[in-house]
């Protein structure tokens, strides 16, 4: 007897246009947790990430800079910070061809699982408003209401693979049923778990990746406001914890961006 079926997304350039974190860089320097250098570090490495991707080096160096970034940030403050941008900020960046996919897997029967490197606070309210079934997600270590900059659970490249095994013997996943998105070549274990493979908006290794592998190649080009695919639920605190674990992706985009410089040099 064959078990039931899921589909496992990536968060940012798979659902969301953009880098669901570098997105409130704005709000993070109105609510002085950032420096205006860091915002227009942070609009480069949005340009770069549109463009590029990161390897495995560049994402363990990330680890560093998130840990620079983060540590000492009040939680309170930026959750305040995120309850009052959430919709604002995230609503017109879904795209909406994965809104369709999410609801065409819905429609099938089929859970949907959201698998982001970034954090828990991040994935977690958008996984709500798309609908998502489960998500697995990095989760950021806190101390004293404050972020220490140090990681309690790192959802990243082969992990995230372990991770979608392990939800698939909870909740009885076919995993040659399945199906999985993602843009990064650090995801292509999560991918190759599954049997339905696709690469969406994939950077260049990933793409060379599913040229040899087989696996189908989506273009996702048309943002759109969630609220005019889905009813979105009002506001409330419990969607304001938006942030700080998504750290970890923005640092991936600022390697990225070093990366490139390297390219061009």
């Amino acid at each position: 007897m064959t078990g039931r079926e899921a589909a496992f997304f990536d968060l940012d350039k798979t659902i969301i246009a953009k880098s669901s974190t570098l997105a409130f860089s704005k709000p993070f320097q109105a609510g002085g947790l950032i420096s205006r250098r860091a915002v227009l570090r942070s609009a480069y490495a949005q340009f770069v990430y549109l463009v590029g991707g990161a390897d495995h080096d560049q994402m363990e160096k990330m680890r560093q800079f998130m840990s620079q970034l983060c540590a000492g940030w009040d939680v309170a403050t930026v959750r305040e910070i995120v309850a009052d941008t959430l919709h604002n900020i995230v609503d017109p960046l879904v795209y909406d061809e994965a809104v369709s996919l999410i609801e065409e897997h819905h429609l099938a029967g089929r859970d949907v699982v959201i698998v982001s490197t970034s954090g828990a606070e991040v994935v977690g309210p958008i996984g709500e408003m798309l609908g998502a079934d489960h998500v697995v997600a990095t989760r950021m270590e806190i101390e004293d209401g404050r972020y220490t900059g140090g990681i309690a659970y790192y959802a990243y490249a082969e992990e995230k693979a372990r991770a979608i095994r392990e939800l698939a013997d909870l909740r009885g996943y076919d995993l040659d049923r399945s199906y999985g998105y993602s843009d990064s070549v650090t995801d292509a274990p999560m991918l190759a778990a599954v049997g339905h493979p696709h690469a969406v908006n994939p950077d260049r290794e990933l793409r060379r990746v599913a040229v040899a592998e087989g696996w189908p190649v989506l273009v996702f080009t048309k943002p759109v406001a969630l609220r005019s695919r889905v009813p979105l639920p009002p506001a409330k605190p419990a969607l304001a914890a938006l942030a700080v674990g998504g750290a970890v992706a923005m640092g991936r985009y600022l390697w990225a961006s070093s990366r490139r410089r390297k390219d061009t040099a």
